[in-house]
């Protein structure tokens, strides 16, 4: 910190930091490292914290500086720990570990007032940062709030409180806080907005979680746990009846022994199968998250295709750009149809019925059985397989165990417990050893229904896997096999259990669900509030496009208004309102002095006015005792003494002065 040097003969009166501020800078800081502790390592943010608790503590009991080299340790420490943790000082992550260990480094030197300033400005600047994380309603309101303890610290740094007023900083922080929000609402609405930001943090996606562009058994169990919202569909009409509710992602063609994989078949550059559509058309609009994948999901089939995608040959959407933000789309489903039923093209078919040489042998055995009883008949093999699936012993159980090198035949034939991945896996080997055409199905089922709002929520716990198989006549036909199996063993999927359509949930998860559409109004009103959006806001008065023009000239006009507002409440307001409580009491003394005819000229000071109303009023000695008082409090202390304040204030308001008449 740079040192101040007094002249000589003069005394500065240092601009040191008060106990009051500093605790609450802590507190501001410690509320920062809060804000961002969901997206930083647990051990990481715990030792800033308990850094930041010793430096208070140190404070408050020693009142020593903390040592210089101990501060430039930090200051080298803190990049070097980033670097090592996330191999780069660059992304959102790492910036936001380096930012907060930086901010902890400046408490550890902060002693005075313009330190713990700029501690303030910085630690805001943090604050706001960790909305590039999350921006949903609930964790905007607790930002938010956590700018009371700032704007307290603020307030705390002015004179004209005492030291033990912690709890009366935080009120002018919230009136502060609350008047900001016009404000904050009206530049939301009225800066012109870009089509594209002018720069922006690297994302590699990472910690986001959704559904991968493969599958083995075991992979989506952290998704069949997780709650977060997936997307939020709108229908035109009625919903679709539950059993219908499949919405499909990708589809897998290629099985390696372990995992199920996209394969050549699905990159191939063929128009779509033919769909032949049994019953009216289903539209909606879905709003889906951001996955950062290319997967675009909509109701088993979709038959048209939204802006910005394309459709595959099997009916899979697939966004041109990654959805690295949330995006809604219009989509046109059949939900009873007939795909492809004419017949499978060789490749295609070569494609459905491939399986790797040297795995499994024994679900191949059972397979040739089936196909050497039903000849054939596709029909009666599925049948046999889900009779397998009902009757064999098998169980659902997100707790499934490990699998070997045979992972179908162990599953089959020795563990017997699994979810939707092991039981789409098995199923669609066991089609194709058995030479009926089969693929695996990857996307979401069920939703919760929101008759309040009206619309359909989807979480990631609502992930799924089936299978399709080609029967000749029908095409391609949705068969689903988790749904045949008898015995369900749910364990705390934290309000899941989408993927078997129902089993116990947590008291809570309806209320959620319900609340969610609160956080539907928020996604699409606030954070979908882009450019588009902005465009369109004059248009319930006409304008059918709003341009920066039009929405610079309304700012100003908006601004223009404040500024009269304010003007008209500042002549509203009292004058000569005393700034302090000695300010009111010597403005007090004045106002009897003048019922006497003692008035203050305009260009005199208070020594010179106290001394003439002292000599116009020799009999009372009174009034020179108070003046000087005033004169001690007002200039011999940095901030008068709160105790003596109220003690002068008590004097005056007893002070009656009579002029005698001579």
């Amino acid at each position: 910190m740079k040192r101040q040097h007094a002249p000589p003969g003069t005394r500065v009166v240092a601009s040191t930091l008060g106990t009051l501020p500093f605790n609450l800078l802590c507190l501001t800081v410690l509320c920062v490292l809060a804000a961002h502790a969901p997206h930083l390592p647990a051990w990481y943010t715990a030792t800033l914290a308990a850094i930041l608790i010793a430096r208070w503590w140190q404070r408050r009991r020693h009142h020593h500086r903390v040592p210089a080299w101990l501060r430039l340790v930090m200051l080298v420490a803190v990049p070097l720990v980033v670097v090592g943790v996330y191999g780069s000082p660059f992304g959102r992550e790492a910036g936001a570990a380096i930012v907060c260990g930086l901010l902890v480094v400046k408490v550890l030197e902060s002693e005075s007032v313009r330190d713990a300033r700029m501690a303030v400005g910085f630690a805001c600047f943090i604050l706001m940062s960790a909305l590039l994380f999350d921006q949903s309603l609930g964790y905007t309101i607790v930002v938010g709030l956590m700018l009371l303890p700032a704007l307290a610290t603020l307030r705390a740094l002015e004179p004209g409180l005492p030291e033990r007023g912690g709890l009366r900083a935080f009120r002018p922080a919230a009136i502060l806080l609350a008047v900001s929000l016009p404000v904050a609402l009206v530049g939301f609405l009225l800066i012109p907005r870009l089509a594209t930001p002018l720069w922006g943090a690297p994302d590699n996606g990472q910690g986001v979680t959704g559904i991968s562009d493969r599958m083995a058994p075991g992979d989506i169990h952290a998704l069949l746990t997780d709650t977060a919202v997936a997307m939020r569909i709108g229908f035109d009409g009625a919903p679709p009846p539950e059993s219908r509710r499949y919405f499909r992602g990708m589809l897998l063609w290629e099985f390696d022994g372990r995992e199920w994989l996209p394969g050549a078949a699905a990159r191939r550059p063929w128009p779509p199968a033919p769909v032949g559509i049994r019953d009216p058309l289903t539209r909606y609009e879905v709003t889906l998250l951001p996955s950062h994948q290319h997967w675009m999901f909509a109701l088993d089939v979709p038959v048209d295709t939204p802006e910005g995608a394309r459709m595959g040959p099997d009916h899979t959407l697939r966004s041109i750009q990654p959805i690295t933000h949330t995006i809604r789309y219009r989509v046109e489903s059949a939900t009873d149809y007939r795909l492809d039923p004419e017949g499978l093209a060789p490749s295609i078919r070569a494609a459905a019925l491939e399986l790797p040489e040297g795995f499994d042998p024994r679900a191949r055995a059972l397979a040739a059985r089936w196909r050497a009883q039903a000849g054939g008949n596709g029909m009666a093999i599925v049948r046999d397989a889900l009779d397998l699936f009902h009757d064999g012993g098998f169980v659902y159980d997100l707790d499934a165990p490990p699998l070997g090198r045979d992972s179908i035949d162990d599953f089959l034939f020795g563990t017997k417990t699994g979810f939707c991945e092991h039981y789409a896996s098995a199923f669609t080997f066991l089609m194709r050893a058995a030479g009926v055409p089969a693929r695996v199905v990857v996307g979401y089922q069920g939703g919760y229904w929101n008759d309040f709002a009206h619309y359909l929520l989807i979480r990631q716990s609502d992930a799924h896997a089936w299978s399709e198989v080609w029967l000749a006549g029908r095409g391609w036909v949705r068969v689903d096999p988790t749904a045949a199996v008898s015995k369900v063993i749910l364990a705390d999927t934290g309000g899941a259990a989408g993927d078997v359509g129902g089993g116990s949930v947590s008291w809570w998860m309806p209320w959620r669900n319900r609340l969610d559409v609160v956080n539907r109004w928020w996604g699409q009103t606030v954070v979908g509030f882009d450019a588009i959006q902005q465009s369109r806001l004059f248009h319930p008065f006409g304008v059918a496009r709003t341009t920066a023009q039009m929405l610079g000239a309304a700012l100003a006009v908006a601004v223009f208004l404040a500024l009269a507002a304010g003007a008209l409440l500042a002549s509203l307001r009292p004058r000569n309102r005393p700034r302090d409580a000695l300010a009111g009491a010597q403005l007090r003394l004045q106002r009897r002095l003048a019922h006497l005819g003692i008035v203050r000229e305009n260009a005199e000071g208070p020594r010179d006015f106290y001394a003439r109303a002292a000599a116009a009023l020799p009999e009372s000695p009174q009034l020179r005792e108070l003046a000087d008082e005033y004169l001690i409090l007002r200039y011999a202390f940095p901030e008068p003494p709160p105790e003596r304040t109220r003690v002068f204030t008590r004097r005056v308001r007893n002070f009656r002065p009579r002029r005698m008449v001579k």
